[in-house]
């Protein structure tokens, strides 16, 4: 369960949450984007002073909110380039072509996966940069990233930062990125980093902090 969260992401900006296994960060994603099953007992959710709380997944998303999955789903039979193309209401077929080339060289994805069914016989890794190329196309207002980072190699890890980075600078993208790791931190820079314990947020810092976390981990900290 989750506890007064108050936080506010603005365009461009990355907050990064941090906090024990079962601490409630992954609860929050899903409470953001309207999983089901998932229920807001009180307080609100709102992006550009639009209320979500209440939408179905699909209309957050239409309103600008992007989740990539700690564990992103087969979808046998569709693929991921019909996929983004009613994403984006069938846009010029030739532009939508280019964007997804230009996304998949930009974070190591191997072109000829982008004409299989949706994270179908992928790796771990494979699937998670399957999600950065939909962030590319999509360039949503805000993406959380539920442990994006889990399973990707070093080199992974830095090519799908890196695309995150610029995505901040070249459409202003809001980030709440949720992570184990202060390396994921090196290329995507943090402008807060939110301490969540027990369903609650009971500590706020700089970039600074997630490196302390990763030495001292979370005994000094209670709800």
């Amino acid at each position: 369960m989750l506890h007064g969260i108050d936080l506010e992401v603005k365009s461009g900006e990355v907050h990064v949450v941090m906090g024990p296994n079962g601490s409630g960060k992954s609860t929050l994603a899903h409470a953001l984007m309207g999983r089901p099953g998932t229920t807001v007992t009180k307080g609100s959710i709102r992006m550009d002073g639009q209320e979500l709380v209440g939408l179905p997944p699909w209309e957050r998303a239409r309103a600008g909110l992007f989740l990539a999955l700690q564990n992103p789903v087969e979808v046998p039979g569709v693929g991921l380039r019909s996929l983004l193309n009613a994403a984006v209401d069938g846009s010029d077929s030739a532009t939508l072509d280019e964007r997804l080339a230009a996304e998949a060289a930009a974070v190591g994805l191997d072109q000829s996966l982008l004409t299989r069914p949706l994270n179908v016989d992928l790796s771990g890794g494979e699937k998670k940069r399957t999600e950065m190329v939909q962030l590319g196309v999509l360039q949503p207002a805000l993406c959380i990233l539920d442990e994006v980072d889990s399973g990707l190699d070093v080199d992974a890890l830095g090519e799908v930062a890196r695309r995150l980075q610029l995505a901040t600078v070249e459409w202003e993208v809001g980030i709440l990125a949720i992570t184990h790791f202060h390396r994921f931190l090196v290329e995507l820079e943090a402008d807060m980093v939110h301490v969540m314990v027990d369903g609650r947020i009971v500590a706020t810092g700089d970039a600074d902090l997630a490196l302390q976390l990763e030495q001292t981990g979370y005994a000094g900290y209670s709800k």
